[in-house]
């Protein structure tokens, strides 16, 4: 038989807790619509009650549009024993749900509240009753837990067993300091659950030792209703235990358990997320990161062709998504063809070849190569396959200082003989040209006059693309163009040149 977990989103309140981290009022909304109305979550964390005044007007901006929605029932403040005010500020902020925090370990009760179990349970007596009468829903953190479980298992059992008779709606069992092994959350949350059946238990689990996902789904084996999630596993410390991650590991490990979340829509809020956290996504981030579904191998793109042989079930449509074929020293001729496929350009097996080599020697160079820089790589390759070059630029130096002038000194090997000069110039390129001029005029040949010079980069590539400087040149017969493609516009035209003096008849 299936049974439905409820997940609690709490980007909003523990997730804000993130070193650097603070939205405004609007960013709160804008994240709280995606969170209910996008992704399907079930209930959302906004705040801590009593932070400050732009909190308040935060809860007040969600809570109103809540009401509007019907999504009011589905907003919850984290609230604190002192003596009534957090529910005062509830009642101001329009919220009807409190997560009350309470201590779940007899460490933290003595040393930080300094207080007996009974006089904490009378004060939260006081709070639940206060709540009640006020139409608030009580639920009850009971923050260190983990640890309670670990240290102070009487007192632990004790607490659970005088709030089994409290009017609250459920219990949230937080590993507040991610210590937890999958082993120790599964036998704590069963022994919990077999002795308090009736209670709603939530897990809220961290991420401080890596395990929060894998401690996610072993609460759920061991009968938990719910668990606390992050987009992006933004949180304290190491943060809590990501949403995308927890969601894709429920639907593909545990079958007879439903959940809400639309996954086509993890990864616009997890870009949401990072746009107005300012917190980058690694790009190696399960189900979120920029290259998860990506492949580097040949190999790889090789096997996926042959009946999808290196694919799991983390099927990238499942999350909005594309899988791409990485560009480097690692691909093979199958990666440049996923690449081609997708932009439509049918090459022979000859001219994939070349283009492999290509992209193979550019990755040897550390060379960042991208889909957009595709198309420049085979115009500039494909214009030479074969051709011999009979005139060598063999090396050069290019100097640029402040109130001097740009010069260049060029080493040519024309015929396997070695030429050399020094000129300046307006720029290191014209300086460049200067010098080879002088090489050309003192072995009477003639070069071509430059008569157009253009650089462009891939339109959607990045800053460090490259660059395509095209030449146009003019024999005083006939005119022609050439290119050169190079992460720097010089070196660029210097290759465009290149190919200009081993053109025949000019």
């Amino acid at each position: 038989m299936n049974r439905n977990i409820e997940i609690m989103d709490t980007t909003l309140r523990d997730g804000e807790q993130t070193s650097g981290v603070s939205y405004s009022p609007k960013e709160k909304l804008t994240i709280a619509k995606l969170l209910l109305e996008e992704l399907k979550i079930d209930r959302i964390e906004v705040a801590s009650a009593r932070v400050s005044e732009g909190e308040l007007n935060s809860v007040k901006e969600i809570t109103n549009w809540a009401t509007e929605n019907n999504h009011i029932d589905k907003i919850e403040v984290l609230t604190f024993l002192d003596n009534g005010k957090s529910i005062e500020w509830l009642l101001e902020s329009g919220c009807k749900v409190q997560n009350l925090l309470t201590k779940g370990s007899l460490n933290h009760l003595e040393h930080q509240l300094k207080k007996t179990p009974k006089n904490h349970y009378d004060d939260i007596s006081k709070i639940i009753n206060t709540a009640e009468k006020n139409s608030i829903q009580t639920n009850v953190y009971l923050e260190d837990w983990s640890n309670g479980m670990k240290n102070s298992k009487e007192y632990v059992i004790e607490f659970l067993g005088f709030l089994y008779n409290q009017k609250i709606k459920r219990i949230l069992l937080p590993d507040t300091l991610g210590i937890l092994t999958h082993t120790e959350t599964y036998e704590f949350i069963k022994e919990v659950k077999s002795k308090f059946p009736k209670f709603h238990i939530d897990f809220h689990g961290h991420n401080d030792y890596d395990l929060s996902v894998g401690n996610s789904m072993e609460a759920i084996r061991a009968g938990c209703n719910g668990l606390h999630l992050t987009i992006n596993g933004m949180g304290e410390r190491a943060g809590n235990t990501p949403l995308s991650s927890a969601v894709a590991a429920i639907k593909d490990f545990l079958p007879n358990i439903e959940i809400n979340v639309d996954e086509k829509s993890l990864f616009k809020a997890s870009k949401l997320i990072s746009t107005f956290s300012g917190q980058t996504v690694s790009s190696n981030k399960p189900i979120v990161g920029e290259n998860v579904f990506t492949q580097t191998a040949g190999v790889h793109a090789d096997g996926d062709n042959k009946k999808n042989l290196y694919y799991n079930n983390l099927n990238p449509s499942r999350f909005g998504r594309k899988r791409k074929y990485a560009l480097g020293k690692t691909s093979g001729k199958a990666n440049i063809k996923k690449n081609l496929d997708e932009l439509g350009i049918k090459l022979n097996n000859e001219e994939l070849g070349i283009i492999t080599s290509k992209v193979i020697e550019l990755g040897d160079k550390k060379e960042k190569v991208t889909i957009e820089d595709l198309p420049y790589i085979i115009s500039d390759a494909l214009d030479y396959p074969t051709k011999k070059k009979n005139i060598v630029i063999e090396s050069y130096v290019l100097t640029h200082a402040k109130t001097l002038r740009p010069s260049a000194s060029l080493s040519l090997l024309i015929n396997n003989k070695l030429y050399q000069e020094s000129c300046s110039g307006d720029g290191q390129f014209d300086a460049f040209m200067n010098a080879l001029k002088k090489i050309y005029s003192n072995q009477k040949r003639l070069l071509p006059k430059l008569i157009d010079y253009a650089v462009r980069i891939p339109p959607g590539s990045h800053s460090d693309a490259f660059c395509e400087t095209t030449i146009t040149w003019d024999t005083g017969i006939k005119k022609y163009k050439t290119r050169g493609l190079d992460t720097d516009q010089t070196v660029a035209a210097i290759k465009a040149t290149e190919k200009m003096l081993n053109t025949e008849k000019i």
